[in-house]
């Protein structure tokens, strides 16, 4: 069964750091992605890397401040937040996919989604 499973979000204040954390089970990813969705809004792109760790970032939203990283041996992909910012708060999605081979930014380029984890960052 193929299985996303995100985890390390919670409740920062504004200039704080976290790290999320998605675990991959069930198939080797090619690429994966983090999207968010913020309250009333749609989801967005976050960052994306490819196996072979080309990364690809939003950079208008997250430029300097986030970094997308992967342990293929562990089957995980890492998004180290810092800066938050109140703007930052959203749930936190993880996005697969097994055929691309590099970054995308479009949600119909993944396959396989996790469950979201919620990030609050307070001011």
């Amino acid at each position: 069964q193929v299985q996303l499973v995100e985890s390390g979000g919670g409740l920062v204040q504004a200039g704080g750091s976290l790290r999320l954390s998605c675990a991959a089970s069930g198939r080797t990813f090619s690429r994966v992605a983090w999207f968010r969705q913020a309250p009333g809004k749609g989801r967005e792109f976050v960052a994306a890397i490819s196996r072979s760790g080309g990364v690809k970032y939003n950079v208008d939203s997250v430029k300097g401040r986030f970094t997308i990283s992967r342990d293929n041996a562990k089957d995980t992909v890492y998004l180290q937040m810092n800066s938050l910012k109140s703007e930052d708060t959203a749930v936190y999605y993880c996005a697969a996919d097994s055929k691309g081979l590099y970054g995308d930014y479009r949600m119909d380029a993944y396959d396989y989604w996790g469950q979201g984890t919620q990030v609050t960052v307070s001011s």
